[in-house]
């Protein structure tokens, strides 16, 4: 039998829980309870009930049962405060809620909210608010070079319709996976959890810029809105306000337009700067040295032509930190240094912009391990835009690092549902691992580690964090191994240099984590 619920399934022949394409780790006693309450979902479930078939009637405190049903919901993306699988009934029981699907046969093309089980791909359910994914535009300028101007174009878009609350905005990573590929609008629908789609393209010539839209039904197919604007390069950004405003005004004519905040509109009136600004952030985004090398390079003639840019302030503070945490630094102190300097710039200059606050902040954090003041600016940036997928994913890190690991696991979480297809969701599943560890929740953490070193196996933070779980949940060999491959891949890997990139302020929380590595046989 295989129960079918939200991205999940449990296949209770083979024993195993699956999300989407992976298996998940979870210990017997939790498959067991999981098992129980789904199959008995029609009603609640007393302690006791628990008590008989999962622990054969032993005696079990209420501490230990409710740290069983925690990582139970944690291993399905749920949690004791948002309850929106396994709900407690004060003083009755516990219940399965959520929406289950039951599939006699693995060929009975179990789908789980709408997409296949086993796929590479996810399915989410449908927000109950309007819900939009905005698809790469298409480049079609003659200069195959302007495609980073047609990217940012899609971006500036992304970013403008994520301010206004009343909507559900996929980040621009998720949606860009989708890049020069044939598209089925209703699948990517399905794999994106969002009720409408926008798709275009872009044409620049010369001074002058066509930007063109349509709107699409991702249930239907059905076209609601389509049209085109043209104008001056230099009024590229009201032209990209038009199309936002019209995509608002076709999917939700009774919400308030008024409510979309202007502030970001014009990130610069220096065409020029934001030229090198877009530039820099293709190159960034090549994920390698000299790409960072040169995306820092544009951020920097960014500066040097709009010294009020905030964005370029941010994103060059952001150069700074990958090269910490790649070990690609010169002369350390002095970057670290002006990344301090970048980031402080960014922060004044962007105090109602939700990039430059939540990456900015991150930086200040990092570098200056003040995580409160970090907190704050993330807490500043999600009030100005609820739908940055960065602002929930870095918030999550910094949730650990201050040890909240619970806090951690709902802001890792809504970073993920905000961008299902991120190419770095490694990262996301990487700080819900910690932040599971520190709740000694060691099969999950290790589970969503193994996801992390799978999305990206050079990622340190991810390595370390699977061989600590897997320490304590018992798995020595493992845990073993997998530092044995990071000291292949890097010799000079250490405890004491560790605790540059992992910034715990509680003590007890890096001691924890340094007792597993150390077990797991990494030097001192």
């Amino acid at each position: 039998m295989r129960f079918l619920f939200e991205e999940y399934a449990l296949d209770t022949d083979r024993r195993e829980l699956h999300r989407g394409a992976d298996v998940i780790s979870v210990a017997p006693q939790v498959f067991d309870l999981l098992d129980y309450l789904i199959r008995n979902r029609e009603h609640v479930v007393t302690k006791d009930d628990l008590i008989k078939t999962i622990w054969d009637g032993r005696i079990v405190s209420d501490a230990a049962l409710t740290t069983r049903l925690n990582v139970a919901r944690s291993a399905i993306g749920d949690s004791g405060e948002e309850q929106r699988l396994i709900k407690t009934l004060p003083r009755k029981g516990f219940r399965f809620v959520g929406m289950v699907r039951e599939a006699n046969q693995p060929s009975d093309a179990a789908l789980v909210s709408g997409g296949p089980v086993g796929s590479a791909t996810p399915s989410f359910p449908i927000p109950n608010r309007p819900s939009i994914a905005v698809l790469p535009f298409v480049n079609l300028s003659s200069d195959s070079q302007q495609e980073y101007f047609a990217d940012g174009i899609v971006e500036d878009i992304t970013t403008a319709l994520a301010r206004f609350r009343g909507m559900f905005v996929i980040a621009r990573n998720s949606s860009f996976t989708y890049k020069g590929k044939a598209v089925d609008v209703k699948q990517v629908g399905r794999e994106l959890g969002v009720r409408y789609l926008l798709e275009g393209s872009v044409r620049k010539a010369g001074n002058r810029v066509r930007i063109a839209g349509q709107l699409i039904d991702a249930e239907t197919g059905a076209h609601l809105w389509a049209d085109s604007f043209d104008g001056a390069l230099k009024d590229v950004f009201d032209l990209q306000d038009h199309v936002t405003v019209s995509v608002v005004g076709a999917i939700a004519p009774t919400l308030m337009l008024a409510e979309m905040k202007r502030a970001e509109r014009k990130p610069t009136e220096n065409l020029d700067a934001h030229d090198h600004y877009l530039r820099g952030l293709a190159s960034t985004r090549l994920w390698t040295r000299d790409g960072n090398s040169q995306g820092l390079d544009h951020f920097r003639n960014a500066i040097q032509l709009d010294p009020n840019l905030a964005a370029a302030y941010t994103m060059a503070a952001w150069c700074y930190l990958r090269r910490k945490l790649h070990g690609w630094m010169d002369d350390p102190a002095a970057e670290i240094g002006e990344a301090i300097r970048l980031a402080r710039k960014a922060v004044h200059l962007g105090q109602d912009r939700a990039l430059p606050l939540c990456m900015g902040g991150y930086v200040l954090g990092f570098f200056e391990r003040d995580f409160d003041e970090a907190a704050a600016l993330i807490d500043r940036s999600l009030a100005i835009n609820p739908n940055s997928a960065y602002a929930w994913g870095l918030g999550a890190w910094v949730r650990v690092w201050r040890g909240e690991p619970d806090l951690a696991i709902e802001h890792a979480a809504k970073a993920e549902r905000l961008s299902p297809l991120d190419p770095s969701m490694y990262g996301i599943r990487a700080a819900a691992a910690y932040a599971h560890f520190l709740l000694h929740h060691y099969d999950v953490a290790s589970s969503l580690a193994e996801q992390a070193r799978h999305g990206n196996p050079n990622f340190v933070l991810g390595v370390c964090i699977s061989a600590a779980s897997n320490v304590f949940a018992g798995r020595i060999e493992a845990a073993q191994r997998t530092i044995a491959r990071a000291l292949e891949c890097d010799p000079g890997l250490r405890l004491s240099n560790l605790k540059n990139l992992t910034p715990f302020e509680r003590s007890e929380d890096f001691a924890l984590f340094a007792d597993g590595l150390s077990k797991a046989g990494l030097p001192g």
